[in-house]
């Protein structure tokens, strides 16, 4: 007789959410991370979505504990993708808004995926600023996503990424880069890389000297 856990039941009751471009760009995201998180131990993701990156990463890095978080309606996808991986550094998701508190702890290790353009710039000016009581003294913060240079779009197609983003809603576009970087500097982080990736984005690297 095939017998089943409550949990198990629990988490077929929550269909997987999947993202088809996190499924792409997993590969080339692990290829930079793997040399910038070599050191690293903790690591809190910020806006982890479908829950993806987190089990592709952690299974990838296993030295890493790999900490979830995003908005209460994802947090049940991402229990999903867990559960399904059952990976000893994955620990269970927390709720995390920029706009409310956060982990009452530090990383020595920050990550983020296609999130920035979605904040209004308000809260991309809270993200960095609560850096500074989340991360440790050597921490090393990693954020994924497009990007302007000097105002102007890197693309034709993210031009018409940014223009569809603003139809969803007018607080969100495409960042400039000085505009960010100048974030990171005042959050005492210092560029340490900026790799272009592929579909026109960039994967940025700070460190906490």
């Amino acid at each position: 007789m095939n017998q089943r856990t409550a949990r198990d039941s629990e988490t077929d009751a929550v269909q997987k959410p999947f993202s088809a471009p996190s499924e792409r760009n997993r590969e080339p995201i692990l290829a930079v991370l793997r040399d910038w998180f070599a050191d690293r131990h903790d690591v809190l993701e910020i806006g982890s979505g479908t829950g993806q990156h987190a089990v592709h990463f952690a299974k990838a890095m296993p030295h890493l504990k790999w900490q979830t978080s995003d908005v209460t309606a994802n947090i049940p996808g991402i229990r999903a993708w867990l559960d399904e991986a059952g990976l000893p550094n994955t620990p269970s998701p927390i709720h995390l808004d920029v706009n409310d508190s956060w982990p009452n702890r530090t990383f020595d290790a920050l990550f983020s995926a296609n999130t920035l353009h979605i904040m209004s710039w308000e809260e991309v000016e809270r993200f960095f600023d609560r850096l500074q009581h989340t991360l440790a003294v050597d921490a090393t913060v990693a954020i994924y996503g497009p990007f302007n240079y000097e105002g102007r779009f890197t693309s034709d197609s993210n031009a018409a990424f940014d223009a569809d983003l603003k139809r969803r809603a007018e607080h969100m576009g495409i960042r400039d880069f000085e505009a960010v970087n100048a974030l990171a500097l005042d959050s005492e982080l210092k560029l340490a890389a900026d790799v272009a990736m592929p579909a026109n984005n960039r994967l940025l690297v700070w460190r906490r000297p």
